[in-house]
């Protein structure tokens, strides 16, 4: 018999299946160690078969287990998914906003948005966290935030992402820098030749992989005013983001490079999980944010 089957056994198991143990996945979802093992045992009760085979120092999925967690998420997304639907219908203004924000979206749109937003809403508080890259996704799987604006691709179906506008990135360089010197259009592999700065991702959730990196020879930074200043005294070169050295290369601090291989178009993105729907504060901080984009 399976009628006694309840989301927060499925919760559990899910949990445990992504943290690795009973004690990770108590501590992410804030519970006592005991009642998330009762939670999985009373599971493996209901549906009659073992999910982990708990031999080992730490659980592994069996083959029942493996077969069974994608079904399992499968209903648990639609859960959230009717919980927010009914949430949204007769919900109330929100006491805050946490907003993890890519350092590389533009502050002019986000500031008049966040403006616009308080002139409806004043009695919203408001805490905006930077989170490059994957980090902004990391803060919305963890609850760290309500909303994340990021330019990095989101691949978690728990998450949903609203295009906000699109980011022009120039590959710079010092004026004195031989790439600078050349003049002209440059190939790919000749900005290949010359150390590129780049940002690095604080998040594991890009480990591996690199993104609009041409240089086999790289400098790793943590954040943007770094790199824009390792550009300026001129020991490589790299792309940001238009609006950010916009002044540099106006009063000749910066020299734009690279020809078509240093341009690139990249879109950013307003998420939330999907069982956490924007209130009205955030549709409004959502449609200012595309009324002072476009």
């Amino acid at each position: 018999m399976i009628d006694g089957l309840t989301l927060d056994q499925m919760r559990a198991f899910v949990a445990v299946a992504d943290a690795g143990s009973f004690r990770s996945a108590a501590a992410r979802l804030s519970r006592v160690q005991s009642a998330v093992s009762h939670a999985v045992g009373g599971l493996e009760a209901q549906l009659g078969v073992a999910l982990f085979d708990r031999a080992g120092h730490r659980p592994a999925l069996t083959a029942e287990g493996r077969a069974l967690l994608a079904d399992m998420r499968a209903l648990l997304l639609k859960a959230d998914l009717l919980r927010a639907r009914a949430r949204g219908m007769g919900e109330g203004v929100e006491l805050g906003l946490s907003i993890a924000v890519d350092p590389l979206f533009p502050e002019q749109p986000l500031a008049a948005a966040l403006a616009a937003m308080r002139a409806e809403f004043p009695s919203v508080g408001v805490r905006l966290c930077p989170a490059p890259l994957g980090a902004a996704e990391a803060a919305l799987r963890d609850r760290r935030c309500s909303l994340a604006l990021t330019t990095a691709e989101i691949a978690d179906p728990r998450i949903e992402a609203e295009f906000v506008l699109t980011l022009a990135f120039v590959a710079i360089a010092a004026p004195s820098h031989p790439l600078a010197a050349a003049g002209g259009p440059l190939s790919a592999a000749a900005l290949a030749d010359h150390l590129q700065i780049v940002v690095e991702d604080p998040s594991a959730l890009t480990e591996g992989r690199d993104f609009g990196v041409l240089s086999p020879g790289t400098w790793r930074v943590g954040d943007l005013q770094t790199k824009r200043s390792l550009i300026r005294a001129g020991v490589g070169w790299g792309r940001l983001p238009g609006w950010l050295v916009e002044r540099d290369l106006a009063e000749r601090r910066l020299a734009r490079i690279g020809g078509r291989e240093g341009k690139a178009m990249v879109a950013a993105v307003l998420a939330h999980r999907i069982e956490d729907p924007p209130g009205p504060a955030a549709r409004r901080l959502r449609g200012a944010l595309l009324d002072s984009a476009g």
